[in-house]
């Protein structure tokens, strides 16, 4: 193979398509729509590159009509588990040992038949799966997705490239190994993109994984791995188990030869994952990376000299694009009660605007919540708010399971800045509303820092740049991304590295290099030309020193 010292650069964002009507990108979508809608698929388990069907199934649903079965899919058991660890460990000294190139030249193909051959198929898979608009699921199932893989690439070119200074008469080098073990991923079902990050971050470092696909996302994630497999993915580098969480985490987790765990989803998951390796320390060759982006509680704080306009739209974005099915949404406000009564008629505009309903019908903003448990877990903190004494349902508050997970977008007004809906994350079409003086904004900013336990993303709006400066430094731990006038979502890869702090996550920045340290085990190699053949020090040479013996 060329020997040359290669580097791949840093790229372009992938353009998003604006599926307008009458566009072709449009019109293959809407055919993909229709052949999905129209089939059962069959899932699989994929280990060490075969399908292995285990009779023990479950049922992939829209959303927005539960009714309609998409998929069925089979669990893997502990016998299954322990095939994929089996899997796993067999495929990494191969794949380890391959150049770095290869790895890349796999995963850049990946992007390039995501981005053109299966875009359609990743966005149908995702909107019909996971309850996604046609713009969400293009922004993220095919442009952030691609995006991940092609910026991973630029990093890992940047990673290899940086080696230590060697002085006369050495060498200094660092190996960049892989860990020593398989990865652990475990995905969500709100983000696609992430489910192959967390998958592909690992893989273009040399290690292989067992991935865990949420089982509310196994429809785009089933393709993913065929794809991954079209691409020329080695057996067993990555390894497929849908199934039950606890018993596939408790297998794993007792395994002598797990490296890392890469997740993304609850809290008290993550907890528990990160409890479990503590009490399995004894087990491991060696402790294990742990990764994880988990919860949050996002902010807005509207400072008095903030454009009307500005703010009633970033929060209707912030709070209901996806149905708030975000970590990143906005879930709390802090505005002052000068603006509120403007800001208020203006979101009342374009919540009256937003339309409803089923994800092919491209003119719905607000679609279905991803299943049952979520609708009656928002619902349930709706109801919390409409009883009591200390808020008020300002717009919304509605919802309907009858055909598929419905809940209207709602604003939650509140008088107790500690209000239920302004801690706890919600994970649904909910905004709570705090009004303040306008004098106690510096007092408001405090407040909004010492309430989450989360700190995830935060935005300030504000023209007044004393304002903006001083949220920034108050704030400074409250939030891993923080937006100037702007929304607290829609982070892009290669422009704003994704990631919190406190009990959001271990904010590792997905979408940059920050994230593929994680992935690797430096070793440092130094080989000396001309090695000394006496010990003694040169000026232990002198007359003095024999005298003085």
């Amino acid at each position: 193979m060329n020997n040359a010292q290669f580097y791949y650069a840093r790229p372009q964002n992938e353009p998003v398509f604006s599926y307008s009507k009458g566009t072709p990108e449009r019109r293959e979508l809407e055919a993909e729509l229709k052949r999905q809608s129209e089939i059962v698929a069959d899932i699989p388990l994929i280990i060490g590159g075969k399908e292995v069907k285990t009779g023990n199934t479950g049922k992939v649903v829209m959303p927005h009509d539960h009714k309609h079965v998409l998929a069925t899919y089979h669990k893997a058991g502990e016998k299954e588990v322990k095939m994929a660890i089996d899997a796993a460990m067999k495929a990494h000294r191969q794949w380890a040992e391959i150049s770095w190139v290869e790895r890349v030249s796999i995963t850049l193909k990946v992007a390039e038949l995501i981005s053109t051959k299966y875009r359609a198929l990743m966005n149908a898979a995702t909107m019909l799966g996971q309850g996604k608009n046609a713009y969400q699921a293009e922004i993220e199932a095919a442009c952030e997705t691609t995006d991940f893989i092609r910026f991973n690439a630029h990093y890992v070119s940047e990673i290899y490239n940086d080696q230590p200074h060697s002085e006369r008469g050495n060498l200094n080098r660092v190996e960049y190994r892989p860990l020593e073990g398989f990865v652990f991923a475990v995905s969500p079902f709100n983000f696609t993109a992430i489910a192959s990050n967390l998958s592909l971050a690992p893989v273009v470092l040399g290690n292989t994984v067992v991935w865990k696909p949420a089982t509310t996302a196994l429809l785009s994630n089933y393709y993913l791995m065929k794809i991954f497999k079209e691409a020329g993915l080695p057996d067993g580098v990555i390894n497929f188990i849908p199934g039950q969480g606890s018993l596939i985490g408790d297998i794993v987790m007792a395994d002598e030869n797990l490296g890392g765990v890469h997740f993304t989803g609850s809290n008290t998951t993550f907890n528990q994952i990160w409890q479990s390796i503590g009490n399995n320390l004894g087990k491991y060759r060696s402790y294990p990376r742990i990764v994880g982006e988990t919860g949050g509680k996002d902010f807005v704080v509207v400072h008095s000299s903030a454009n009307v306009d500005e703010v009633a739209t970033a929060l209707v974005r912030g709070a209901f694009e996806y149905q708030g099915q975000k970590c990143s949404a906005a879930s709390r406000a802090y505005i002052p009660k000068s603006l509120w009564t403007d800001i208020k008629t203006q979101i009342g505009k374009n919540i009256d605007l937003i339309k409803k309903g089923d994800v092919r019908n491209f003119c719905n903003f607000v679609n279905a919540v991803i299943d049952e448990k979520a609708f009656d877990k928002i619902m349930a903190y709706i109801e919390k708010a409409k009883d009591s004494q200390e808020a008020e349902i300002i717009f919304g508050g509605k919802g309907d399971k009858s055909t598929g997970y419905f809940i209207d977008p709602t604003v939650i007004l509140t008088t107790n800045p500690h209000f239920v809906t302004m801690e706890e994350e919600i994970f649904g079409p909910v905004l709570t509303v705090y009004l303040y003086e306008d004098e106690d904004f510096e007092k408001t900013l405090h407040l909004c820092n010492e309430t989450s336990p989360y700190a995830l993303t935060g935005a300030i709006f504000s023209k007044d740049r004393y304002a903006t400066v001083k949220a920034c430094q108050v704030l400074r731990y409250a939030a891993g991304n923080f937006y100037m006038n702007d929304k607290p979502t829609g982070a892009v890869v290669g422009q704003q590295p994704f990631g919190g702090s406190r009990m959001s996550g271990t904010n590792d920045k997905a979408g940059s290099y920050l994230n593929l340290l994680r992935w690797i085990n430096p070793r440092t190699v130094k080989e000396t030309f001309n090695p000394p053949t006496d010990f003694r020090y040169p000026f232990m040479h002198e007359e003095i020193c024999y005298q003085e013996k």
